[in-house]
């Protein structure tokens, strides 16, 4: 795969997650600033479940961010499509269908 395709992949990849961790960030915020304002009838467990559930999607969102961020420094390194682990070419239609893939199916179907 060429640079360039992977660069289109990484970016479009980024604006992707970034879109969702905006949107998780607003909901968080939202039910924060909405909780025990006159008329509010949620249940307390509910909105601390909710702030919690999106804390940790938030979380995923940002190591996303930052296995996209070592894609593109592998990328500018030379060692983009191989494997971080073993140095395998990791398969083109894996990098299409994860641009940030470091590993193989197979490794990554097994413990470091």
């Amino acid at each position: 795969m060429d640079d360039q395709r992977v660069r289109s992949l990484l970016d479009a990849e980024r604006a992707r997650v970034q879109e969702l961790l905006d949107t998780v960030s607003a909901s968080s915020t939202a039910d924060r600033t909405g909780a025990g304002e006159p008329g509010d009838q949620a249940d307390d467990g509910q909105r601390l479940t909710a702030q919690a559930t999106d804390g940790l999607v938030a979380d995923s969102l940002r190591d996303r961010l930052a296995a996209i961020e070592r894609a593109e420094a592998r990328l500018a390194a030379g060692t983009y499509g191989l494997s971080v682990r073993s140095g395998v070419p990791i398969p083109t239609e894996r990098l299409e269908a994860d641009p940030a893939a470091e590993l193989t199916v197979e490794e990554a179907g097994t413990p470091a």
